[in-house]
């Protein structure tokens, strides 16, 4: 069965492109615009494989959808990839505190992309 990834974007066009890459990659992606959209999902049941977020959103940010994923007792050990603009060493040494899996900056190929997800997910 294929692995499911949620990826939590408040870019449209970033969105559809990751969600076509992960699928031509035998993924199955569900998406979020933002960080609030991605956890009204996450609490009503929906347990993805991996998160795949942006930092920079409205509402609620990557950051703040880390901490409250990892705060949740039956997604706690979920990978939480980001992929973001931010490349600040300070910028990632939070998100790594948050418990952000792996920190990726943007561009990145839809190759490089799948080597990290496969990497960090267990059974693919």
């Amino acid at each position: 069965m294929a692995k499911t990834i949620l990826v939590v974007d408040d870019s449209i066009t970033m969105v559809l492109s990751l969600k076509s890459t992960l699928t031509l990659n035998g993924f199955q992606a569900e998406t979020a615009s933002n960080g609030r959209e991605a956890m009204r999902k996450l609490e009503a049941g929906f347990k993805p494989d991996l998160i795949l977020t942006d930092i920079n959103m409205p509402e609620m940010t990557g950051m703040e959808l880390i901490r409250s994923v990892r705060a949740m007792p039956g997604l706690k050990f979920i990978p939480i990839l980001t992929l973001t603009t931010e490349s600040e060493l300070a910028k990632k040494n939070e998100g790594k505190l948050a418990g952000a899996t792996g920190w990726l900056v943007k561009p990145v190929s839809g190759n490089d992309l799948v080597a990290v997800i496969r990497k960090v997910l267990p059974g693919v």
